[in-house]
């Protein structure tokens, strides 16, 4: 996936259907015995077991950074998100919000954390209910929670109104009876300099949206933040998610794990379609193998929808509808990621279906790989995407100037067939937090250059005598490559000195891909 993405199918319930088998995260399907002849697909490692100490230690040390940047007048609320309906009474499998869950790895619907001055974490948790569970399975129980997230102040959800009330009210606030879930015994006396900033209009409440915002994903903080400024309070609403941004940018050693077992699910899911496309009429038996795949190494999910193009359906940069025939002769495009534990992969290879590059089809795919190359030399603490971009469209550029699909490479000519930027940051959404950052160690991007001489491309410039004489001079050219789409991604992590390529094992060499393919299909 390339930067500026705007994923419009989700539809896991599609991704699911038809497949086979589902292995327990806590009995690894790969312990089983090499065979005397390991196959060429390379099976998925085990997923990574974390001690739950370590988890824990590392939910807890996110917790006190965000305390210490919001000070002692701060106060955040993070809410787990909202079920998405899919149709009528139909919703789509709930997912966590990533920075709730990035606190507490709690994946529960009508779950709020609170964090209150001096690292004071409270949960407000949906009391389970038999009637619910009934239908839609096992909520968790406080001591479960706390478990999993190393919070153990927990309230019942329905606390969390009042709690509010008493807040704007700059009251403290602690339920009665059976509405303490769970304690740890806190003191609120901590709150007489939270209620003494309120009182000169100085106290900060932490949101993921403010009032008068636009969001599609956070419209409940941003009605939260609507009724919250209806009255003066003497909080100030700010923005969180530059603390996050700046937090997660940079990846703990326990995400690069989860974050690594997503890129080997989908390297095996890459390799199973290669081996199996020539077998394929339609794009849509390549992706069954991406979905299968997935199923079969208990991925969560998609990050985001398959793309599976082939012939001139590659150079569709967000073509998803994978319904157009398979056919020998011409490259497929697979741009395929899995989410593991909210982490997601984002993994390109264009390959041909016969197994064999055309003349034509290495030319721009070897441009590709080498701009791939400029990105990686360029990738350096203190380096920015913008400066691994810049290096990978003058590859672009020169390429395109040889092949001769453009007269000036000094021109905005190359963006006809190179219109997106090489990277994007990466972890827990595909198109990560991170902004203008920027590289520090641990920090995940995409490289990604691609060429897409699409069919209709000349047909679509504005008609000026400039464009005139540019078709012209490019039309043999552009006859010669016609139809071709090419894009490589991999999935990098910035180092002390350089950069680390998570995404190696998947064969992006021209050399490298036939011989796979060659080999997989004996």
């Amino acid at each position: 996936m390339f930067s500026s993405r705007s994923i419009r199918k989700v539809i896991p319930v599609v991704l699911f259907a038809l497949l086979l088998g589902t292995q327990s995260r806590f009995s690894p399907y790969a312990a089983t015995k090499e065979p005397a002849n390991p196959p060429v697909i390379r099976i998925t490692p085990p997923a990574p077991k974390i001690a739950g100490s370590d988890r824990l230690a590392e939910l807890a040390g996110r917790r006190a950074r965000v305390s210490q940047a919001m000070g002692a007048k701060g106060v955040l609320v993070l809410f787990s998100g909202e079920p998405r309906v899919y149709a009528n009474d139909v919703d789509y499998p709930f997912r966590s919000e990533n920075n709730f869950y990035y606190l507490t790895n709690l994946k529960q619907t009508g779950s709020t954390l609170v964090l209150l001055p001096g690292n004071w974490p409270v949960l407000f948790l949906p009391r389970r209910s038999p009637t619910a569970e009934t239908w839609t399975g096992h909520m968790y129980s406080p001591e479960e929670a706390a478990e999993l997230s190393g919070v153990r102040e927990i309230w019942d959800a329905t606390e969390f109104t009042p709690f509010i009330d008493a807040v704007k009210s700059h009251k403290s606030y602690r339920p009665k009876g059976e509405r303490i879930l769970l304690s740890a015994a806190h003191t609120t006396a901590g709150w007489a300099d939270l209620w003494a900033a309120a009182e000169k209009n100085e106290a900060e409440l932490y949101l993921l949206a403010t009032a008068g915002s636009e969001s599609k994903e956070y419209r409940r903080e941003q009605r939260f933040a609507e009724e919250w400024g209806k009255a003066p309070n003497g909080f100030n609403v700010r923005r969180v998610g530059p603390v996050f941004s700046e937090m997660r940018l940079s990846k703990s050693p326990l995400e690069l794990q989860l974050l690594q077992h997503a890129i080997d699910i989908s390297i095996e899911a890459h390799e199973r379609a290669w081996a199996n496309a020539a077998k394929t009429k339609w794009e849509y038996e390549v992706d069954a193998e991406v979905a299968y795949t997935f199923k079969l190494r208990n991925a969560d999910n998609w990050g985001y929808p398959d793309i599976v193009g082939c012939g001139p359906n590659a150079t569709t940069l967000h073509y998803e509808e994978s319904q157009g025939p398979v056919k020998s002769g011409q490259l497929l495009l697979m741009d395929v990621g899995a989410e593991y534990e909210h982490y997601s992969a984002d993994v390109t290879r264009t390959f041909p279906v016969n197994g064999k590059f055309s003349p034509a089809q290495a030319e721009i795919y070897q441009i590709v790989y080498d701009a791939q190359e400029a990105v990686a030399r360029a990738a350096r603490p203190g380096a920015s995407l913008a400066d691994v971009n810049q290096a990978g469209t003058e590859v672009i550029k020169d390429g395109l100037l040889k092949l001769g699909l453009i007269t000036d490479r000094n021109s905005m000519q190359y963006r006809v067939w190179f219109m997106h930027g090489t990277s994007h940051w990466l972890g827990m959404n595909v198109h990560d937090v991170g902004g203008s950052s920027k590289f520090v160690p641990g920090a995940v991007f995409t490289n990604e250059p691609g060429i897409y001489v699409r069919p209709d491309a000349l047909d679509n410039l504005p008609n000026t005598p400039e464009n005139e004489k540019f078709i012209a001079a490019i039309r043999p050219a552009f006859e010669k490559y016609k139809s071709i789409g090419v894009r490589i991604e991999d999935d990098m992590v910035i180092t002390s000195d350089g950069v680390r390529w998570l995404t190696e094992a998947l064969p992006r060499k021209i050399s490298d891909i036939e011989a796979f393919i060659a080999r997989a299909r004996r």
